[in-house]
């Protein structure tokens, strides 16, 4: 007996159709992995972006009427909210605002004051204890105080400790954190602009020479 014309075709058709799905799979891969691409460009360019605007933002700073002075104030500022920033479970955040606006700081260098005093707050912690524990009265009494739980009790003294250290450490922190980092900005202001200077007189050489 022969063969169907429909059974001849069969492999074919099987074919043709591993063939096209193949084809939409190989679709469907280059779409993911442009899609990826296309993310991480964004990521990158995100970044870039974010970058230049810190850089933009410094530089006009720097290059305003005392710049170097209203970074190195609002740096102070950030360092010394984070220091009793935990007792009051991050409420002492919302300080920076008013500060730099009364202060006439950088927002940017308080944001990055801040960022800076969380990284060296846990080794100042018992600092801060400490200077709390030597400022407060050793009993404090009350008939509010008899009333509370002991473990109560403690957490209270034990963060009412933290938080008078953190604003007493923290006032001097930013004092010695002020002084330096607006004389640096300075320095590097001044040699910037001597440096600019010096190229502006080389140009000029070559031109008054041939004149």
């Amino acid at each position: 007996m022969g063969n169907s014309p429909d059974r001849q075709f069969e492999p074919v058709n099987s074919y043709a159709k591993n063939e096209s799905s193949r084809k939409v799979i190989d679709k469907e891969g280059n779409g993911q992995q442009q899609m990826r691409k296309m993310a991480k460009l964004k990521k990158t360019f995100q970044l870039r972006s974010i970058g230049r605007w810190f850089r933009y933002k410094y530089l006009q700073l720097t290059r305003a009427k005392g710049g170097p002075a209203l970074v190195a104030m609002g740096f102070s500022i950030g360092i010394f909210v984070e220091m009793f920033t935990l007792p009051t479970g991050g409420l002492a955040f919302l300080l920076i605002f008013p500060l730099v606006y009364l202060l006439r700081a950088s927002v940017a260098s308080a944001l990055l004051g801040f960022m800076f005093g969380k990284v060296i707050y846990l080794p100042l912690m018992f600092f801060h204890r400490q200077m709390g524990a030597l400022v407060l009265p050793h009993g404090i009494h009350g008939a509010w105080i008899e009333r509370l739980p002991e473990w109560l009790d403690r957490f209270l003294k034990f963060y009412l400790k933290l938080f008078v250290g953190g604003v007493i450490n923290g006032l001097i922190l930013a004092i010695i954190a002020y002084f330096p980092i607006r004389w640096t900005l300075q320095w590097v202001d001044q040699n910037r602009k001597e440096k600019r200077r010096k190229r502006k007189e080389q140009q000029l050489l070559p031109t008054n020479g041939n004149g």
